[in-house]
């Protein structure tokens, strides 16, 4: 959508979770033509919103019972849990909840049958990009749960997605975005071998960009991975990598290789930036 007005009888849709990547989604939103509902806990995380249309809810039961979508972007499956538990008395009946944030895929599907029987659809569709991505308009966003469902909230999504792409059934969408944060993180450590050599390690990024290693993990390295945020950055990563260590566990998979590795990674960041503008 990205900029086109909302359809015709497009949803209500609420949200929670005004952070670094939620208030630009949020803004998206509400920027596509949707009527958009937020509640923030503290009242001054509304503040960016102004002059942007949106109505405040009192309380998180008042947002559900005034929305058909839900959309949480906040830390942790524990959040997204017990704001689901506040929300679920007070949901209409056909309302559907979305889950933006990083978790497990047995937690998605655990919410998604806590749901269903008041007829409450749930979608994990966890988002790749980060905030500068959401402040364009270009993020990508992985979802799994039900097809219809997903074909509701579809223009929602693409109010602040550059790729939406449904995966199938509850919990695809977490695999995905555990997967990609995953490779992201090996990334990350393969590059810090280089940061223990005798090398022009700028010129060597450089270059590699331009080749065929080429990835993310060296175009965020003094982007979105700066100095002032990398600490932060390391340990969401570690408890990215943590999560995907229990999802493949939950599956019977044993990961502990791969787990060890994207861990290394993760705490290498600092020292790899360091290294860099040194």
């Amino acid at each position: 959508m990205n900029g086109t007005t909302a359809p015709k009888n497009t949803p209500v849709v609420g949200f929670i979770g005004l952070g670094d990547q939620g208030l630009p989604m949020a803004r998206a939103v509400a920027e596509a033509g949707f009527a958009l509902r937020v509640w923030a806990r503290r009242p001054a995380s509304l503040q960016p919103l102004a002059g942007i249309p949106h109505q405040a809810a009192d309380s998180v039961e008042d947002l559900a019972a005034s929305c058909d979508v839900v959309a949480l972007c906040v830390g942790r499956d524990e959040d997204v849990e017990r704001l689901i538990a506040q929300m679920l008395p007070h949901l209409r009946s056909g309302a559907i909840v979305v889950n933006h944030g990083t978790g497990v895929p047995a937690i998605a599907t655990r919410l998604a049958e806590q749901c269903v029987a008041r007829q409450v659809a749930v979608l994990d569709a966890p988002v790749s990009g980060g905030r500068p991505a959401a402040e364009k308009k270009q993020l990508t966003c992985m979802v799994g749960g039900p097809d219809a469902a997903f074909e509701q909230c579809r223009p929602v999504f693409k109010a602040f997605s550059a790729h939406v792409v449904h995966l199938g059934q509850t919990g695809a969408g977490q695999t995905a975005k555990l997967f990609n944060n995953a490779l992201l993180m090996l990334n990350q450590r393969s590059i810090a071998l280089a940061a223990q050599l005798d090398i022009d390690l700028l010129s060597l990024l450089d270059v590699l960009k331009l080749a065929s290693g080429a990835s993310a993990a060296l175009s965020l390295l003094n982007t979105m991975v700066r100095t002032d945020n990398v600490e932060h950055l390391s340990k969401v990563e570690a408890l990215d990598m943590e999560l995907f260590d229990q999802a493949m566990r939950d599956a019977g998979i044993r990961a502990e290789e791969v787990t060890e590795r994207g861990l290394s990674g993760a705490r290498s960041l600092p020292a790899l930036l360091t290294r860099l503008n040194g």
